[in-house]
């Protein structure tokens, strides 16, 4: 999914223009970066979190999910 897509249904689904949608949405991406240029971790609640690696790489990893019956 592209940006423009991604703002569209943010823009829908928070009832704010698709120009504020992609604002928001880039302010996200910048505090991402930031965070793992500073060697930290950015965590994404409910979903995962990018983690620094060597040279400039990271890593996306994703939430485990709770299974059936544990608390």
């Amino acid at each position: 999914m592209r940006k423009p897509e991604i703002a569209k249904r943010l823009a829908r689904q928070s009832g704010v223009s698709k120009a504020e949608a992609a604002d928001q949405l880039d302010r996200v991406v910048h505090q991402i970066i930031s965070k793992l240029r500073k060697g930290k971790t950015a965590p994404l609640p409910g979903l995962g979190r990018f983690t620094p690696g060597p040279e400039g790489s990271y890593q996306f990893k994703k939430e485990k999910k709770a299974g059936r019956g544990s608390k």
